[in-house]
Parts: C-alpha cells; sequence; structure tokens
C-alpha cells in the first residue's frame, strides 16, 4: 500500500512540473507583480549610457507653433551636442513626470515645477530666460492690479497698501501660478494680514479664482473684482488689448518672481551636461537668436544657480504654507 501511495505522488509530481512548463512555455500561468521604479533601479539606468538627449518643451499661453519651433531648436542643439535630440510638448506636470521616470533628460519649466523635478527626479535649473518684459531680466515683478479709476492707491509701504484690500473684490490668477497667486498671498502672510491660502476669505470680501492672466483681469476691466494678480507682463497683448491695458494701473508689486528656464536631470554626467548647457547658449548668437525668441519671447538664456534663483519662489511657497 505505501509502495503504491509513493508512485502515485511521484506522477503526481511529475504532472504537475509538466503542467508548469507547458504553462511556462505558451505564455499562460501565474505572472510576476508589477513593482514600482525604486531608486536602486533608477541608479542603474543612471549608469546606462545616453545616446540621445530627449527636451519637453513646457506649454505656454503665448507660445504658438510650438512644436515645429522646438523641432528647429532640437536640430541646432543636436548639431552642438554632436548625438539626437528629440523635443516633444507638454504641460509643467508632464515634463516633471518625464524627468521622474526617465522619459527626458532636459525640460524648459517655470520655477515651481523646477523644484517639484528636483524634489521628485533630482533635477537642477542651469539656464534662465531674460525677457525685455521681466523688470529684472531673469526675474519678473508679482502685481495687484486695479483699474485706474480705483480709490485704492500706494501707501507708504506694502503693508499700509494692502491694509486697503480689506473687504475687497479679489481675482486670483489660478490656485497654481506663481506670480498670480503663491506670490501674493506669500506676501499677505508675510505682512500679517492674512495666516494661510485657507484663510483668505477671512480678509477679502469675495476671492475667485480664473483660469488665467487674461480671465483675472478681465474680472476687474468689468467691475467683479476690484484687484487682481497677475505677472507684470500680463498687462501688455496677447494677455489683454492696449486699450485694456490704459485703463488699468499697478497698486504694489512684488519683486524676484524666477523666470523660467532649463531644468537637467542628474543622470546626464557632468561632462555632457556642460555641452548640453553650452549648446543651449548657442541660442544667442545671432543666426539663431530669432528662432529662439520665438519660442517664448525670450531675449537669451543665462546661466543661474539653481538654488539661488529659486529662493525667493522657496520662500513665497513657506509663507503662502504651500509645497511645490
Amino acid at each position: 500500500m505505501k509502495r503504491k501511495l509513493k508512485v502515485l505522488a511521484s506522477a503526481s509530481v511529475g504532472f504537475l512540473m509538466l503542467a508548469g512548463l507547458t504553462a511556462h512555455a505558451v505564455g499562460v500561468g501565474p505572472q510576476p507583480i508589477a513593482q514600482k521604479t525604486s531608486q536602486g533601479d533608477r541608479d542603474l539606468r543612471a549608469q546606462a549610457p545616453i545616446n540621445r538627449i530627449r527636451i519637453v518643451f513646457a506649454n505656454r499661453r503665448d507660445a504658438t507653433d510650438l512644436q515645429n519651433k522646438a523641432n528647429q531648436v532640437a536640430a541646432i542643439l543636436s548639431k552642438e551636442i554632436g548625438m539626437p535630440v528629440e523635443a516633444t510638448i507638454g504641460d509643467e506636470t508632464a515634463a516633471v513626470e518625464a524627468l521622474k521616470a526617465d522619459r527626458a533628460e532636459v525640460a524648459f519649466v517655470a520655477g515651481r515645477a523646477a523644484l517639484k523635478a528636483e524634489q521628485l527626479a533630482k533635477s537642477r535649473m542651469y539656464l534662465a530666460e531674460v525677457r525685455s518684459d521681466y523688470s529684472g531680466g531673469n526675474t519678473y515683478d508679482s502685481v495687484f492690479v486695479v483699474r485706474q479709476d480705483s480709490p485704492l492707491r500706494p501707501k507708504g509701504s506694502s503693508k499700509q497698501t494692502l491694509e486697503q484690500l480689506k473687504g475687497k473684490k479679489i481675482a486670483f490668477t489660478s490656485r497654481t501660478s506663481g506670480s498670480g497667486f503663491i506670490f501674493p498671498v506669500g506676501e499677505l502672510v508675510g505682512q500679517g494680514l492674512v495666516s494661510g491660502p485657507d484663510r483668505l476669505e477671512t480678509f477679502f470680501g469675495n476671492v475667485t479664482y480664473g483660469d488665467g492672466y487674461s480671465s483675472a483681469l478681465q474680472a476687474v476691466l468689468r467691475g467683479q473684482a476690484e484687484v487682481a494678480t497677475v505677472s507684470e507682463y500680463a498687462l501688455l497683448p496677447p494677455w489683454i488689448t492696449a486699450a485694456e491695458g490704459k485703463q488699468l494701473r499697478v497698486l504694489q508689486q512684488v519683486p524676484g518672481v524666477p523666470a523660467h528656464g532649463i531644468v537637467i536631470d542628474d543622470r546626464i554626467p557632468a561632462p555632457m551636461r556642460e555641452k548640453v548647457i553650452n549648446a543651449f547658449m548657442k541660442l544667442n548668437d545671432p543666426a539663431n537668436n530669432q528662432l529662439f525668441r520665438s519660442l517664448y519671447n525670450s531675449q537669451k538664456l543665462v546661466k543661474v544657480d539653481h538654488t539661488r534663483h529659486l529662493s525667493t519662489l522657496r520662500q513665497a511657497l513657506q509663507r503662502a504654507k504651500l509645497e511645490p
């Protein structure tokens, strides 16, 4: 009896082994569980040779025909770097995700996205744009804007000026805008007028959020709000018309908003990173500068220190009690 059971057991094991081999051969049966990318996986990929550079150019509302222009820029960069360069267009969240997932090595993004890229992908900003409509060159002002005929007037200090806004109707650009929300809220908190972004209604009579600079400014022009917060350059076309711009004025400015710039992933070895930076600097040359200007209305690129360039944004986020 024992011998019979032993034979049956052996036969069962053999059948199970055969079934397992058959299942493996035809691709059925239990499959490995997908795992999230670990830092170790990322470190291994970082050691792999890089044979192309993928750049994400972030969308901006004042940019037109962006993919075609980005492709032309990529061709110039490819020639300078000596390897293929691919350009794609996406929003800033997609750009950061591409850096994190190793689907891109470089991105042209705003300061807040650069901080997020540093946090998630150890990327850093090495170059920043300079524009003629930025009062600080590679920084610009966040501004509180009112109608020309508004009784609200600048006072002796920022606090005295902004105190006049108590009980007034305000239109912020959006909840995510640096110059249209983070910097003005940071200033309000810094001056002790509000305690945080969730307490704005305790100071203002009414708070609304637009879907961009134009909608926030239109709220003031139409009398739906008494003040709006935008970037200084939003008082010019294409955001509003020249005639509409004459109906508005700046009540208070908050300087130091960092300009957009070039973020490079830490997987790029230092020698190659220098090649990429120098290739981008070639866009300042007369032969390439007109194309570069057509991208985002930038005049040129300048080298920046990541920490120093974004320090004012970090402070504004901390004051406003917001995450990057």
